[in-house]
């Protein structure tokens, strides 16, 4: 009954699509980037180095951790260095590479545009071409560019641009412009002052009314909402105090607020996970994983002790982990519905002197796919009462790219040679599945 019942979870999760989860953090770091800010003697200006990066090594990242879909931003710092042109080819290079990648990986890699900021003209230019042309599916905006934050009437026409196309906005902490260099040799941008600088830039802001003025924005803040589940009540205490002594207009903040959606990458404890949600719904909340600024390895703990421990703070693993980005990002993330998904029943008869041999490589195979292999959902083995010599295999890939990966790796291959004398016979069946997620959340 457990075995049961563990395959019909593992179903209904796979009926919700839980398996194709998507990361709304995370960075392309090229080696033209990389030359292009060495070149520039920037490569430690956020004091610390920046990590190495391939397409190859991310895709199998996002395999071993079950992600479907990764929305790509440039990392920082941002590629300006007092050349509005030279910037903004370099942006323009950087987002060609980018929309490449996304085509050369249908469904894997999303990508948000890189504006060649504080060139308000040019970023103007490259926002359009980027989005109405490469088919970005956002822009990335840092959350100060030299000193021009978000917020800063100076962006007020482009803000307009994004706003008539619907543009979703991948925010992110960059050095502030105004940073004590020894304390951040000490104490590292990311644990402190990237969090204050995120909420920074999102509270000036909310202070010039963007959110409301521009409702079809839709804003993504990094980093479980850095420090503003703190920074808001006290805001908006002081807000009315400002606008009576003349200092502020008066504004809105929770309308403001509640046009923004939030990613959960980095520390997202319980208490923090609580506290963001002092100031959101959970509609809004997103994974993000902050890839290749954290290992692998790191990363994938991270992400199983947070889907294990969403239920016990009230959400549904399947919304943070894929529904919300999929209803940000609308159209470039399609759905993918259960004809895209391969399942099938093997009926296999085994030699009656050689049923237990089978049944230990049989037990082996299962067990090592279901573990490392995240597009094999289920191995569910079945023995006939009447006829144990009988096995029956409900199978369940997430496709038949899946399937074909499987056949080919190690332990497939020896489960396969190891019984081809254990089998009298084997039938294959494919077939559609017609049990919806509904019924089997009833069952269990």
């Amino acid at each position: 009954m457990k075995r049961i019942l563990v395959f019909l979870m593992a179903m209904s999760m796979t009926a919700n699509g839980l398996w194709a989860q998507i990361d709304v953090h995370s960075h392309a770091i090229t080696d033209f980037y990389m030359e292009f800010i060495r070149a520039h003697g920037a490569g430690m200006s956020e004091g610390f180095p920046i990590p190495s990066w391939n397409a190859e090594e991310h895709l199998a990242f996002m395999d071993k951790a079950g992600i479907r879909t990764s929305v790509l931003t440039m990392p920082a710092p941002q590629p300006w260095f007092g050349d509005g042109a030279e910037s903004a080819a370099f942006c323009r290079k950087y987002n060609e590479a980018c929309a490449a990648l996304k085509a050369q990986h249908p469904g894997r890699f999303l990508f948000c545009a890189s504006l060649p900021l504080p060139d308000v003209a040019r970023a103007i230019e490259e926002a359009v071409y980027a989005l109405d042309t490469l088919g970005a599916d956002g822009v990335k905006l840092a959350t100060n560019s030299y000193g021009q934050y978000l917020g800063d009437p100076d962006l007020e026409p482009m803000m307009e641009v994004l706003n008539e196309r619907k543009a979703v906005i991948i925010t992110h902490p960059h050095k502030p412009s105004a940073a004590n260099d020894r304390l951040i040799a000490d104490v590292p941008l990311a644990s402190y002052e990237y969090l204050a600088e995120t909420t920074r830039a999102i509270l000036n802001m909310a202070a010039h009314d963007v959110l409301v003025r521009y409702p079809d924005l839709k804003v993504v803040v990094p980093h479980c909402g850095s420090f503003l589940p703190a920074a808001l009540p006290r805001f908006k205490g002081l807000l009315p105090v400002m606008v009576n002594n003349g200092y502020m207009q008066p504004v809105d903040v929770d309308a403001n607020v509640s046009r923004l959606y939030f990613d959960l990458a980095g520390a997202a404890t319980d208490d923090v996970v609580r506290a963001l949600l002092s100031i959101t719904t959970a509609d809004h909340l997103l994974y993000g994983s902050d890839y290749p600024y954290v290992s692998a390895q790191a990363l994938m703990g991270a992400k199983a002790s947070l889907q294990q421990r969403l239920p016990t703070l009230g959400l549904d693993p399947q919304a943070v982990l894929t529904d919300n980005a999929r209803r940000l990002f609308g159209d470039s993330i399609p759905a993918r519905e259960y004809g895209e998904r391969m399942v099938r029943l093997a009926e296999i008869d085994i030699v009656p002197e050689k049923l237990e041999a089978y049944m230990e490589f049989a037990a082996e195979v299962g067990r090592v796919s279901m573990a490392t292999e995240p597009g094999v959902i289920a191995l569910f083995s079945m023995q006939d009462k009447a006829d144990p010599c009988k096995i029956y295999i409900l199978e369940v890939y997430a496709d038949r790219q899946a399937y074909e990966a499987h056949i080919q790796t190690s332990h497939f291959r020896k489960y396969k040679d190891g019984t081809a004398d254990m089998v009298r016979s084997l039938k294959l069946i494919d077939t559609i599945p017609l049990v919806m997620a509904d019924f089997l959340k009833k069952a269990l």
